[in-house]
């Protein structure tokens, strides 16, 4: 399984020609502003100028300002009074509320994927952890994105054995693509990787072990850590 935030495609693909693939206008000029976004073309604190993306895309002020508005609700662009959109900045106070959903939901994901997962998810599960334990023992650069890879994919699957259409669309439309805009501006360093490795080992083997209760402890140990982790490297960012 690959992630998948919230347009239904690869984001590791290019962003899909608004002239060219399938979907409402509003919807592919919403795609590839949220891959500009995410991917940090579009910096974060920058003001959006409408005739500009509307220059950029070949498209009206309609379907952009559609599509600005659905980001709008996904939380990637902020309006203030007389100044237009912009896309947001990480805060303390929002990276806060983020993780404090995620471990709730992620950790019913787990829960889900004890009981529905299949034996062959279950196995690739497996095998993508320790495909990432062996990637981190290689170059630097190439570990965290390695790592970082896996991490998105690895919550990703487990979000989508849970079989719950509500439960994934919450984390994979609107939690993830914000989550991966502080991941972003806010990287991990290598111990902390392999500490979240030998936490997905663990989370891998209480699904393995079809314990429900096991695997949401541990999905919700997991997350809360990672938040930790994201709020030490904020502060520092900040000068904190």
């Amino acid at each position: 399984m690959t992630f998948d935030p919230d347009c239904r495609q690869n984001q590791r693909r290019p962003p899909p020609d608004v002239h060219g693939e399938s979907g409402t206008l509003a919807e592919q000029v919403f795609c590839r502003l949220s891959a500009a976004i995410l991917a940090g073309e579009i910096a974060p604190g920058a003001k959006i100028s409408e005739p500009a993306l509307a220059k950029q895309y070949g498209v009206s002020r309609g379907p952009l300002r559609e599509a600005l508005h659905r980001l709008q609700e996904r939380k990637l662009i902020t309006r203030s009074p007389n100044q237009g959109p912009r896309v947001v900045k990480p805060s303390a106070a929002v990276l806060a509320e983020l993780f404090v959903v995620r471990e709730a939901l992620e950790g019913m994901a787990a829960r889900l994927a004890a009981t529905n997962a299949t034996d062959a998810e279950i196995a690739r599960l497996r095998a993508a952890v320790t495909e990432n334990a062996v990637g981190l023992n290689g170059t630097k650069d190439a570990g965290a994105e390695l790592h970082e890879r896996h991490d998105q994919d690895f919550h990703f699957s487990i979000t989508q054995c849970s079989r719950n259409p509500m439960l994934i669309e919450l984390l994979c439309a609107e939690l993830y693509p914000l989550l991966r805009l502080y991941r972003g501006q806010l990287p991990s360093g290598r111990p902390h990787r392999r500490r979240a490795v030998i936490e997905h080992e663990r989370i891998v083997s209480a699904i393995e072990d079809r314990d429900p209760e096991l695997s949401e402890l541990l999905m919700r140990r997991h997350i809360a850590a990672a938040r930790v982790r994201r709020e030490t490297a904020l502060a520092q960012a900040n000068g904190v």
